[in-house]
């Protein structure tokens, strides 16, 4: 049995035409790190709430070992959060902004000492103490409200947005802290953001959430290499995409395996079908192809890929460890009022032909098992 469940949750708000959560069905596993993955509004923070105690479900179920928890109130769900805003209490020292938790729940004071010199023991601030919140940097701060999460050894532990607000650099370390707390206390971690670096940086596994859904739950390796859909390959890192069809009808049965479609203007290329269902002979389809995949050539050039497409360099941006390529596709659509696609490109300094210029004629080759059609 799942941690936690949720079965056919809605979420409706007063005057909203349309559901804040929409049929949510979610197991989480005990011990577990979840993030909650998407856009604004797109649903994760009102799940969290809603696991939290702080919003009640519309209809449906949610469930902790098997007991239903929508009547019980947040405060007896002994589940941590920690806030977008960290609301530090600013009047009380960092000890008593941890010791808050245990001193409401009537913890003898012995044992409260104890416990929040472990919490800031494992946060790295044990020599902070007696510091009041505005005395902290932001990264302190942030340090300070997942020790208070901590510190009464919930089971569960609920971050919305917590790193938000931090520099990158910052944030990424924050990133790391967090990875290192969960796999040293094992606790359950569910984690809201809209970053998707963050979500493959810490998660075992990522919930991908577009208006009020799930569109594809599963690892963060599995998310990037096999998405379910156009909007799941978009969301998780970058994508180039092109209208095409299919050439030939497929069965269901040959999902994942390499099939013919072709461009607007009729060109032949191969790529893997990823939506799991049977579709006829001249169906639109999206064809995805990440930037790494990419290889690329000067016009005329030998490229060892059956897919080859005509481009035009608009940009080449270096980024430190590798060069970023804007491309325009030459003759991939089917009449002229038709967008011409910009097409991106991951190329590592060794790998880059030499003496391209902007304005160059291109060729951009990849290999069908590197491309997706939805």
């Amino acid at each position: 049995m799942a941690l936690i469940e949720f079965e056919r949750v809605f979420k409706h708000y007063p005057g909203s035409p349309t559901a804040a959560v929409n049929d949510l069905n979610l197991h989480i596993e005990a011990g577990e790190f979840l993030t909650l993955l998407g856009p604004s509004g797109s649903g994760k923070t009102t799940t969290l709430m809603l696991l939290a105690g702080f919003e009640a479900p519309s209809s449906g179920s949610i469930r902790l070992d098997g007991a239903s928890i929508e009547s019980l109130p947040a405060h007896q769900r002994n589940m941590g959060v920690v806030f977008q805003s960290y609301s530090l209490f600013p009047h009380m020292t960092v000890a008593e902004n941890v010791a808050f938790p245990l001193s409401v729940r009537k913890v003898p004071a012995t044992t409260i000492a104890e416990k929040v010199s472990a919490a800031l023991a494992k946060v790295h601030l044990e020599n902070f103490t007696h510091r009041k919140p505005n005395q902290l940097s932001g990264g302190q701060q942030q340090r300070v409200a997942l020790a208070r999460a901590l510190v009464f050894e919930p089971r569960l532990v609920l971050m919305d947005e917590p790193l938000s607000a931090l520099d990158k650099k910052l944030r990424e370390e924050m990133q790391l802290e967090i990875r290192r707390l969960h796999r040293e206390l094992g606790v359950t971690m569910v984690f809201v953001t809209h970053d998707q670096s963050e979500a493959m940086t810490l998660s075992d596994r990522v919930a991908v959430f577009n208006q009020g859904r799930i569109e594809q739950l599963a690892s963060p390796q599995q998310l990037y290499n096999a998405p379910a859909n156009p909007f799941v390959a978009n969301f998780l890192g970058d994508n180039n995409m092109l209208n095409c069809t299919l050439a030939q009808g497929i069965a269901a049965s040959e999902a994942a395996t390499p099939t013919g479609v072709r461009t607007g203007s009729g060109q032949a290329l191969q790529a893997r079908i990823c939506s799991g269902q049977a579709m006829a002979e001249s169906s639109a389809v999206k064809l995805c192809v990440r930037p790494e995949f990419l290889q690329v050539a000067p016009e005329g050039a030998a490229l060892a890929t059956p897919n080859r497409l005509n481009a035009t360099l608009l940009d080449l941006i270096h980024q430190g460890d590798h060069w970023r390529l804007v491309a325009r596709l030459d003759s991939v659509g089917s009449n002229a009022s038709e967008a011409v696609p910009q097409w991106f490109a991951k190329i590592s300094p060794g790998a880059l032909p030499a003496g391209l210029v902007v304005g160059q004629n291109l060729c951009l080759g990849f290999r069908p098992e590197d491309a997706w059609v939805f």
